[in-house]
């Protein structure tokens, strides 16, 4: 089963601070609740996990994730991800484009993704699929745009102290990127992501009615 989403979310940054934080794979991974990445194979693969909690349920997925082009021109980076559960039930995998689009002072974080679910996790159906999904990406930009909005009013690295230098092919503002404060990585709480959806339903139906 496939689902494919595209969203475009505001950030409380310019284009260049946004962009050179979403080079930094690291600390994007931070910012969607219960992901996590356990092992920097090389500057383009990466090994981590993400954890969902569904009432007393936890599950644990174990994946990889390969950077498969980076366009600092279009300012455009491609992510290839894959994984399985820790019981070898369910699978997943993940094709994202993400582009920062310049908007004035400030920017758009704009996102296409195709999501292919297989075993348990295809039984939900695609139109649940797409709504929980949905709901995470609103998560992970929050998240984002409260990093980026960090950044933003740190010292630029002409005020930045002797020897702090940014790490190559990161761009200027990677130092200040990988040392934006991060909270402990998070469950994805799944009852709480379906209530998100059943509430945003319940709302579309009140919508149209009061059409």
């Amino acid at each position: 089963m496939k689902v494919q989403l595209q969203q475009s979310y505001p950030m409380p940054a310019n284009a260049d601070i946004v962009w050179s934080f979403l080079q930094n794979i690291e600390a994007v991974a931070g910012c969607m609740p219960g992901a996590k990445i356990t092992e920097c194979v090389d500057d383009q693969h990466y090994k981590g996990t993400v954890t969902v909690r569904a009432g007393p349920a936890t599950m644990t997925f174990r994946g990889q994730v390969e950077v498969k082009d980076i366009d600092r021109a279009a300012r455009t980076l491609r992510l290839l991800g894959k994984g399985t559960d820790t019981t070898g039930t369910s699978g997943a995998s993940m094709d994202l484009t993400a582009r920062v689009e310049s908007a004035g002072p400030l920017s758009n974080l704009v996102g296409a993704s195709e999501v292919t679910m297989s075993g348990k996790a295809a039984a939900f159906g695609g139109r649940v699929m797409s709504a929980v999904a949905d709901e995470v990406l609103k998560q992970f930009a929050k998240n984002f745009a409260t990093q980026v909005a960090a950044l933003a009013v740190q010292p630029g690295p002409s005020d930045a102290p002797p020897g702090a230098q940014g790490a190559p092919g990161r761009g200027a503002n990677a130092t200040a990127a990988a040392a934006a404060p991060l909270a402990a990585p998070r469950e994805l709480n799944g009852l709480a992501l379906l209530w998100a959806v059943l509430r945003n339903w319940l709302r579309s139906l009140f919508g149209k009615g009061a059409a």
